[in-house]
Parts: structure tokens; C-alpha cells; sequence
């Protein structure tokens, strides 16, 4: 809005029913020029939902007026959420190379990356139930796929060796419900509660069940995270490379005994006890308890990327 010059002073800006009216008056003193008024201009738009949404190739059925609206509030929600948006652009750059290749590996579908980012942000998240970690394993789950799980070590918190877990329990829910959009419902509601909903409710397909708001939002969500960070612009978020995280190159150190210190192995190489942690969250103590003389691969990173100026 430009300055008014000389003629009115804004004194306020009055809300009634939702329309927002300048008050007005003459200056006190025509010497006094009035401040200029600076207006974010900021918008909310209604979202236009693609027709071909799908998960892993299996077609979301937005012609349910109820699957519409679910979808709908997916997308409205997930688009206007900013700062959560951003911020999965950011840590997507960083780790998505990482799951990918494992995916692949085993056959699943690249799309269930996406369910990585609405189980944890993609971050080393603590669930209420004692999940943890990216994908969110739960501490038997973790034990039954060979992951060691105690408080000293912590696999669920090695991001490779937690997707190679999840991987498994897909395909199981895979082979035991017959899509992979089941599947993915079943990595939070378990797959006999998913067996148990269909057999109820006498139905083949997650779109036509009734279930809790967890598991009923959990593929809407999924689908939702996948559209906007495959079309940013689309929905408004900008952003160039450089802003986005990225991966610190590292080498491996095998430790085959016991490190009774980790801040002091960690000087060793040339960083920090804090810096050792962030590339093996997997280490759980300051310590390490290896009496069985079991072989660790630790990450340390390639010097420069944490120097001090």
C-alpha cells in the first residue's frame, strides 16, 4: 500500500464479520508523515486433488465422496502445515538416497518412502508405545528380524539396517493381504488387525473399511506427503538445493572389543563424542559393552565437514 502523504493518518484496522476496515482521520499535525503500512499478502486456496493419485501404482478411488474428502483434508492439511513441509524437503535430500537402494533392493515400491516420513518426520523419533527410530520398529519386531536391541546398542536407530526390517515385514504383509496399500496399513495397524477388519467388515480393499482415525488417515496421509514432495511448486513451497541437508560423507571403523570411552574414541579421529552420535545413533551409551567381541561398524566422518573456522 503506498504512503499517504499529508492527507490521513491509519489509526486502526477493525475487524467486522470476518471483513477488516480501515479507521481513518485527519493528522494532528500536518508535519507528521504517516507511517507506511506493510500488508503480508498472504492466500489460502482451495487445492485441485490430481486424478491419478495412487499408492505404489494402486489407484486411489476419489470418485467415494468419502475417499475425496479424506484425501482432500490430507492435502489441505500436509500444504498449509509449512514449516513441517519444508523441513521433509530438507531431511528427504539427506535420507531418501539412503532408503531408496534398500527398497529396491528387496522389491518394494519406492512409494513406501513416504511412509518412513509420516511415521517419523524422518527422524529418530521415541513413540508412547516404544517404537523407535525412522521406521518406527517396535522392540520384538526388532529382535525377531535380528536387529539388537538393549540399552547399550539400539539397531532400530541404524537407518540401514531398520529399512532392511521394514523391507521383511512388508513383504509379509504383502504376501499375507494381497496389495501393497494393505500392506502399508498393516505396518501400523499390525496384519492380523488388518486381517481381522476385512474378515468383519467383508471387504477387500482399505478405501471401503471403517477404522480408527489412526489407520483410517494413515494411506491418505501417505499419498498426501508423496504428492507435494514430488511437486513442491505445486503447492507452493520454494526452496533451491543449497538449503536442502545433506549427507556427510563417512568411512567405517571396525570395533571388534570393548570402548569403555567414547568421547576419547571419538578424539581418536578427530571429532567429538556429539559428532559420533550423530552418525551412530545406533550407540546408546557412552560405552561399549562388547564382551562377546562382536564386530561394529561405526561411522566416522571424512575430515573438513566439521572443522571450526
Amino acid at each position: 500500500m503506498k504512503t499517504i502523504k499529508n492527507l490521513l493518518a491509519i489509526v486502526g484496522l477493525v475487524s467486522i464479520s470476518g471483513l477488516f476496515i480501515f479507521a481513518v482521520q485527519k493528522p494532528a499535525d500536518k508535519d507528521v508523515e504517516p507511517e507506511e503500512i506493510m500488508i503480508n499478502d498472504y492466500n489460502v486456496y482451495a487445492l485441485k486433488l490430481p486424478d491419478d493419485l495412487n499408492f505404489a501404482g494402486e489407484k486411489v478411488p476419489l470418485s467415494d465422496p468419502d475417499v475425496y474428502e479424506r484425501m482432500d483434508k490430507e492435502l489441505l492439511v500436509n500444504t498449509y502445515w509449512q514449516s513441517n513441509g519444508l523441513l521433509m524437503f530438507k531431511r528427504a535430500k539427506k535420507y531418501f538416497p539412503i532408503i531408496e537402494p534398500i527398497l529396491k533392493k528387496h522389491g518394494i515400491p519406492d512409494d513406501f518412502k513416504y511412509l518412513a516420513v509420516i511415521e517419523s518426520g524422518l527422524t529418530n523419533a521415541v513413540s508412547p508405545a516404544g517404537a523407535r527410530g525412522v521406521w518406527q520398529i517396535m522392540p520384538e519386531t526388532g529382535k525377531e528380524n535380528g536387529l539388537e536391541v538393549n540399552e547399550n546398542v539400539d539397531e532400530r536407530y541404524h537407518l540401514e539396517k531398520a529399512t532392511e526390517v521394514a523391507c521383511k515385514y512388508l513383504l509379509q504383509s504383502k504376501n499375507s493381504l494381497g496389495s501393497w496399500t494393505l500392506a502399508a496399513a498393516a505396518y501400523n495397524a499390525g496384519n492380523t488387525g488388518m486381517s481381522r477388519r476385512l474378515k468383519e467388515q467383508d471387504v477387500s480393499d482399505y478405501y471401503d473399511l471403517l477404522l480408527g482415525e489412526e489407520t483410517g488417515r494413515y494411506i491418505f496421509r501417505i499419498v498426501a506427503l508423496k504428492e507435494i514432495l514430488k511437486n513442491p511448486k505445486t503447492y507452493g513451497f520454494n526452496f533451491q538445493d543449497a538449503d536442502l541437508y545433506k549427507n556427510i560423507p563417512t568411512f567405517t571403523v571396525m570395533v571388534d572389543k570393548e570402548v569403555t570411552n567414547f568421547a576419547a574414541f571419538s578424539k581418536e579421529y578427530g571429532i567429538n563424542y556429539k559428532i559420533l552420535k550423530i552418525h551412530n545413533p545406533w550407540l546408546r551409551e557412552a560405552h561399549l559393552n562388547n564382551r562377546s567381541r562382536k564386530q561394529y561398524m561405526i561411522e566416522i566422518p571424512e575430515k573438513g565437514y566439521y572443522s571450526k573456522p
